[in-house]
């Protein structure tokens, strides 16, 4: 990569973590071209050089943060499978990454769930195609288990990807927004045991002991 783009991609860094914190705290249509700017230190006309306009900024901003978000729990379904641990494992270990991401950027994930809701926003086509993308690969770990006997053939795969998708996100958001006191261990800890009743599998390894009069595969 030359020096160029790497200072553009930098630039373009620059103003979407302006752009993320400033909606967060005034909204999107409050928030200025102009105050985004000078959050991320650069001249006017240089938002105007990388998005055509506030609301095209917005929706890359979307797409790249949660682009950033599949990719994070992919990585974390490849190094489980590398290590030859289970498809249940994998999916814990796609929990613990979603909570980490979440934690760095709690303002990120805030906007996307608002804007999940918000049906005529000129970018909901876009939030629904990343939506699909992240979804998509807890479908395929699922999948995989279920091809490999660990996971029970009734599971409706694309609900229950979806659902694990939402625990992640409303659970982390909650716990930075009321339960800041509690670690990611612990919180980590607590969604792990959903994990385990949601999928029917086998405790992930490290997750600890299934609770006292859980009910175990037969």
């Amino acid at each position: 990569m030359d020096s160029s783009s790497t200072r553009r991609q930098a630039t373009r860094q620059k103003l979407f973590e302006a752009a993320v914190t400033l909606i967060a705290e005034q909204g999107f249509s409050s928030t200025t071209v102009d105050e985004i700017a000078e959050r991320a230190g650069v001249a006017k006309g240089t938002v105007y050089y990388n998005f055509a306009s506030k609301t095209v900024l917005f929706e890359e901003l979307l797409r790249h943060g949660i682009e950033l978000l599949t990719a994070s729990l992919q990585s974390a379904a490849d190094e489980t499978a590398e290590r030859g641990g289970s498809h249940v494992d994998a999916l814990d270990a796609m929990v613990r990454a979603g909570l980490h991401f979440i934690a760095r950027h709690p303002s990120l994930t805030q906007l996307y769930v608002a804007e999940l809701w918000r049906t005529n926003r000129p970018w909901q086509s876009t939030l629904m195609v990343v939506r699909r993308q992240a979804i998509a690969v807890i479908e395929s770990v699922l999948r995989e288990g279920v091809a490999a006997r660990e996971l029970s053939e009734d599971i409706d795969i694309p609900l229950t990807a979806s659902a694990l998708f939402g625990m992640v996100l409303v659970a982390a958001l909650d716990w930075q927004s009321y339960q800041p006191e509690r670690s990611l261990d612990d919180v980590h800890a607590a969604l792990s045991r959903l994990l385990q009743g949601c999928v029917g599998g086998a405790p992930a390894q490290g997750a600890g002991a299934p609770a006292e009069g859980a009910r175990t595969p037969g």
